[in-house]
């Protein structure tokens, strides 16, 4: 049969399919001369050009495949060494301590991405950067306002903003049933957007009270979401054969998108800019003191303004899509509302409401595929070789379903995070981690945002509301947007006041708790 189909081919065809045989063969052989280990077991290749799989969605193949071939696994895309690579995805809780966190320095490189990083992002942006001097530069740059000291001088623009967002909810629409005042939300997600949006404005450029309709926020959303689709795993095929970005307009798509999110960042900076260069009183924000330290920092204005930028990538995107999450796991799971303390009362609030929190994370994470690591050098994982040059995945859906530490990992159980001492007292589990905002030194800067957003937002409206279900329209917990940093599809919710709350009433003992919340997690 062999015979037969090599007889079918021309000489062309012959001559390449013996050049990719060899070169196949040679960096197999290289891959093998480092070490006498084997790689890690994985399924197949679907053809000569490796294993293919779903980009939308990749991170539930990879759940599929960590169930059947084990903890860590490897796959193939394209010839590696001729643009292709090797693929080692790591899909349980132990095996992403030992491999994602402990060799956190082997795995701080990203491969290089040609279409989201450099063609979309014009190489600038700081989540696909490589690792090296520039990014250290610009790492340390943002890290100085989104650590958690930093992110707590943002605590009034927080909440205040999340009182905001319980105003947007009562008015969007209010309907009577049997004397019982409710308020049907099928915009809660614009909502959450709009929260995002208001916190990261007024974090990088001083801006407060933004409107979702604000035509610069609706800009940075359709950025964000050409992001999230060009950033998905196998969505671009240049990634893989890099010789497509020689082919006449193949790149083009992204070009523009890069053209607008700059001209977009340049000109919220240049605001900044030209009301300092006038002496009005601006506001503290990342963007002033990018430009005040710039001639330090040793960076362009390009630079200075994706970076300032990245904060919608670091804090907005991440944390919508939290926050809708948070309010889908409480409607889907009612029981759990009544375990997360309807009042302020006291402290004991705290651990039960952050509970909800990290479970929310890992139940549905924002990122479940999450983004990928470059190997600086050979890594030995029980027996087994993860070959330097290599892509890292450390697949966040299914390390939070490890079923060894989180038992019926498709349930939704805030209690799993909370521990008792002899007296009954509540805190979290310090053992426990499901790496939702990523790994080693790679991690999100703004998970610290996320998180503090996360936590108000859903102890504000779990205090003032009971959530249910529209019947009409199910909540189907899988639907997520195909993006890299996936968002549910729309779902409809009815938000009904509990009897002795009313929102003005917030501003009382509810902040002093959530004062006390900030400072007790470090939010």
């Amino acid at each position: 049969m062999i015979l037969e189909f090599l007889s079918t081919l021309s000489p062309t065809s012959m001559f390449i399919l013996l050049w990719l045989f060899v070169t196949t063969y040679i960096v197999n052989k290289r891959i093998k001369a480092s070490t006498d280990l084997p790689l890690p077991p994985g399924p197949p290749a679907d053809s000569i050009w490796g294993n293919s799989f779903n980009a939308a969605f990749f991170y539930r193949r990879f759940e599929q495949w960590s169930q059947e071939y084990g903890p860590v696994f490897s796959l193939r895309q394209g010839i590696p060494g001729l643009g292709g690579s090797r693929i080692i995805v790591v899909g349980r809780h132990q095996a992403a301590i030992e491999i994602m966190e402990k060799h956190g320095a082997d795995l701080a490189d990203r491969p290089a991405s040609i279409a989201a990083g450099d063609t979309l992002s014009g190489g600038m942006r700081i989540l696909l950067m490589r690792h090296g001097e520039t990014f250290k530069k610009l790492r340390r740059a943002l890290q100085s306002h989104l650590q958690p000291k930093s992110v707590a001088s943002y605590h009034p623009v927080l909440t205040q903003t999340a009182r905001q967002h319980m105003f947007d909810i009562i008015n969007e629409h209010k309907q009577v049933s049997d004397g019982t005042i409710s308020f049907v939300s099928t915009k809660h997600q614009d909502h959450a957007r709009r929260y995002a949006a208001a916190v990261v404005m007024a974090l990088a450029y001083g801006k407060i009270s933004i409107s979702y309709d604000d035509p610069d926020v609706q800009t940075v959303n359709r950025c964000l979401t050409r992001l999230g689709y060009a950033m998905r795993q196998g969505a671009w095929k240049v990634d893989v054969f890099p010789f497509l970005k020689y082919v006449p307009g193949y790149l083009n798509e992204l070009k523009e998108g890069h053209l607008e999110e700059l001209g977009l960042f340049k000109s919220e900076l240049e605001e900044v800019r030209d009301k300092m260069a006038r002496g009005e009183e601006v506001p503290a924000s990342f963007g002033k003191y990018l430009i005040e330290q710039q001639p330090k920092l040793g960076l362009s204005d390009s630079q200075i303004a994706y970076l300032a930028g990245s904060m919608f990538g670091a804090g907005s995107d991440t944390t919508a899509s939290a926050i809708s999450v948070a309010l889908m796991a409480a409607t889907c799971y009612p029981e759990t509302q009544k375990v997360v303390p309807p009042t302020f009362a006291d402290q004991s609030a705290l651990p039960q409401t952050m509970a909800f929190v990290l479970e929310s994370f890992r139940w549905r994470p924002v990122t479940s595929g999450g983004f990928p690591h470059r190997a600086t050098k050979d890594i030995i994982w029980q027996n087994y070789l993860i070959p330097k040059g290599s892509t890292v995945i450390g697949n966040a859906w299914s390390v939070g379903r490890d079923p060894e530490i989180f038992p019926e990992p498709e349930r939704f159980n805030p209690q799993r995070w909370i521990v008792k001492d002899a007296d009954g007292k509540m805190s979290l589990r310090d053992d426990l981690k499901s790496y939702p905002f990523g790994f080693g030194r790679r991690v999100c800067p703004g998970q610290h945002m996320a998180t503090a957003s996360t936590f108000v937002n859903t102890a504000l409206i779990l205090w003032a509301f009971t959530l249910t279900p529209d019947e009409k329209s199910p909540i189907d917990t899988y639907a997520f947007t195909e993006s890299a940093n996936a968002h549910p599809m729309p779902f409809n919710i009815t938000f009904t006041p509990r009897v002795t709350v009313k929102p003005e009433d917030s501003e009382g003992k509810g902040w002093e708790i959530l004062k006390e919340a900030f400072e007790t997690y470090g939010l």
